[in-house]
């Protein structure tokens, strides 16, 4: 008799437990309501995967994803040189010609180009942009014989983590784009169709901002830059001439001196009926000062 009860405990115990057991539609093989209503936001659109956060074996891949993003070992290293140069020569004109056909042997071109012309000084101030295959061939055809190199420096910037990190953000934001656009299909509401289309507004200028940017990282990958000063050498004999000339210079100058005094004596006289005004309210304004003196004694 107590070995019966004894079963009949266990049996009823062990159906307890099956009966509390959770179904398998809660874990595995398939998604329950609350899990669907937890992936939409406020305006009912599907929460945007998360940005990519995870590296391995040299491919970053993101969550919720089909696949690798950017695979890292493939990305060529992104490289951004400048460069600056001062050099003197004997001949200004034939060494900007030289540069000049330099230029065009390499493809490159001028962003900028000043001449400056003083007393006892003349050069050029060039920008050159210049293909990043080519740029160290270039530098080194202005060091061979060109002039006399009297400053150079050289920077490379390695910007190859910023481009990767803006490609990812691109890829991710294009990815939201697509998600939102096959929301706005589905929005039967004006309130959701009005809230899908500020996002979709928001992420296109995202995206526009990211693709500025990688547009001007390339270009200046591409294209190194070289501020190049071509000076001529100081010409003593011509300053020699110069100071030889002190009293032709000194006649010029007192001429000019005189002739800019007889300008501005003519300039005076030009104006002679404002100036009898000015003198004939100057005689009145002292007269009634001296009339109401007179009243107050």
């Amino acid at each position: 008799m107590k070995t019966i009860r004894l079963i009949s405990v266990v049996a009823l115990i062990s159906q307890m437990l099956i009966s509390c057991r959770p179904g398998p539609s809660n874990f595995e093989g398939g998604t329950t309501e609350m899990s669907k209503m937890e992936m939409m936001d406020i305006a009912g659109a599907p929460v945007p995967p998360p940005e990519v956060s995870a590296e391995e074996g040299g491919i970053l891949y993101q969550p919720g994803s089909s696949g690798a993003v950017i695979d890292i070992n493939t990305i060529t290293s992104k490289i951004i040189k400048d460069g600056r140069m001062e050099i003197t020569v004997e001949d200004l004109e034939y060494t900007k010609r030289k540069v000049d056909s330099l230029v065009r042997l390499f493809k490159a071109y001028y962003a900028d180009e000043t001449f400056t012309n003083m007393d006892f000084s003349q050069r050029y101030n060039l920008r050159i942009r210049i293909p990043y295959v080519g740029f160290e061939a270039f530098i080194d055809k202005i060091e061979s014989g060109i002039g006399k190199v009297t400053y150079k420096n050289i920077t490379s910037r390695d910007v190859t983590e910023e481009f990767i990190d803006l490609e990812t953000r691109l890829q991710n934001k294009s990815n939201y784009l697509l998600k939102y656009n096959e929301l706005l299909k589905k929005a039967k509401t004006v309130k959701d169709i009005l809230e899908i289309e500020e996002k979709i507004r928001l992420i296109q200028e995202e995206i526009e901002s990211v693709q500025g940017r990688l547009k001007f990282l390339n270009n200046q990958v591409d294209f190194s830059a070289l501020d190049l000063q071509i000076s001529k050498k100081p010409d003593l004999d011509e300053y020699s001439r110069n100071r030889d000339k002190f009293m032709d210079r000194l006649k010029v100058s007192l001429t000019k001196g005189w002739y800019g005094l007889v300008s501005f004596t003519l300039l005076v006289i030009k104006f002679w009926p404002f100036w009898i005004i000015a003198g004939g309210l100057l005689f009145v304004f002292i007269r009634i000062r001296r009339r109401r003196k007179k009243i107050n004694k």
